[in-house]
C-alpha cells in the first residue's frame, strides 16, 4: 500500500517534518514559513460553503439575482472553461481506456461521459463554483493500483463531497505549507504531461507531418505563454488552459491535410 501511494507519503512525510521544525524552532528556521496552525483556531466541525457572488441562486438568500457587471463576464468565462474541460475530458477518456484496455469511447460512450461532465459543470456554475473537470493524474493511480472498478471512484467522490462540508478538515489542509504543495504540484502536473505524451505515442500521431507539429506547437506555446500572461479582453481574462484548448480546436479544424478520421468502434 505504501509503494502505491508515493504522493501521499511524500505529503505527510514532509508535513511531519514541518510540524517538528515548527514546534522546535517556532517557524523561524532558515527564515521559511513552515506549518502554521492558526487556521485551526475557531474552525467549526461542520459548515456549508456560502454561495459566491457569481451564483445565480443568490436570490434565495436575499441577494440580487443577477448583476450584469459580474454575471456576463462569469458566464462567458464559464463557456470558455467548459470548452477547455471538454478537450481535457476527451483526452482523459482515451488515456484511461488505454490503461484499462477498454474502449470507453464506445462503451459507455463519449456522449454519455461528456453529458456527465456537462451536468456537473452546470450544477457547479449554478452554485458559483468552478467548472467540473477530469484529472489526468488519476490515470497514473489506476495504472499503479490496477483497480478499474468504477464503484471505487464513486466511493472516493462521495467521500470528497462529505469532506467538503467538514470545516476542520479544510482548516487542516490550509496548514500544509506552500512549499509542500509546490513539490506535489510538480509531480502531479508532470504526470499529466507524461499521460498526454503517452496518449500521443499510443495513438501513433505522425510528427513528421508539419500540420501536426504546428497544432502541437501552438497548443504548447499558448498554454505556457498565456498562463504566465493571461489574455485580457475587456473585463474577461483567459488563462493558458482555456486559450490553448480553443487555439487547438480552431487550428485543427481549419488547417488542411488532416490524415485521420474519428471513428467509434463497438467492441
Amino acid at each position: 500500500m505504501i509503494k502505491i501511494l508515493p504522493i501521499l507519503c511524500g505529503i505527510f512525510g514532509a508535513y511531519l517534518i514541518g510540524v517538528i521544525v515548527s514546534l522546535l524552532s517556532g517557524n523561524a528556521l532558515f527564515g521559511l514559513s513552515w506549518v502554521d496552525f492558526s487556521s485551526l483556531q475557531g474552525a467549526k466541525l461542520v459548515s456549508v460553503p456560502p454561495f459566491t457572488t457569481y451564483s445565480p441562486l443568490r436570490f434565495l438568500f436575499g441577494a440580487q439575482a443577477f448583476d450584469p457587471a459580474i454575471g456576463w463576464p462569469a458566464i462567458i468565462t464559464f463557456i470558455v472553461v467548459a470548452v477547455a474541460a471538454m478537450v481535457e475530458h476527451i483526452g482523459d477518456i482515451c488515456a484511461i481506456g488505454a490503461t484499462c484496455g477498454k474502449n470507453f469511447i464506445a462503451d459507455p460512450g463519449l456522449t454519455r461521459t461528456l453529458l456527465g461532465d456537462g451536468i456537473g459543470t452546470s450544477i457547479a456554475g449554478l452554485c458559483g463554483g468552478p467548472a467540473n473537470t477530469t484529472y489526468s493524474e488519476n490515470t497514473g493511480v489506476v495504472a499503479l493500483t490496477r483497480v478499474y472498478d468504477p464503484k471505487v471512484m464513486l466511493i472516493a467522490a462521495c467521500m470528497a463531497i462529505v469532506l467538503s462540508f467538514i470545516n476542520i478538515f479544510d482548516a487542516f489542509i490550509n496548514t500544509i505549507p506552500w512549499s509542500i504543495i509546490g513539490g506535489v504540484s510538480v509531480v502531479l502536473y508532470g504526470m499529466i504531461s507524461a499521460t498526454g505524451i503517452r496518449t500521443i505515442v499510443e495513438n501513433k500521431v505522425d510528427f513528421k507531418n508539419m500540420r501536426n507539429i504546428i497544432v502541437a506547437a501552438l497548443i504548447l506555446v499558448s498554454g505556457l505563454g498565456f498562463d504566465a500572461y493571461p489574455l485580457d479582453i475587456g473585463k474577461f481574462s483567459f488563462g493558458g488552459l482555456a486559450v490553448a484548448a480553443i487555439v487547438g480546436v480552431i487550428v485543427n479544424a481549419i488547417l488542411p491535410g488532416k490524415d485521420y478520421e474519428f471513428k467509434i468502434e463497438q467492441e
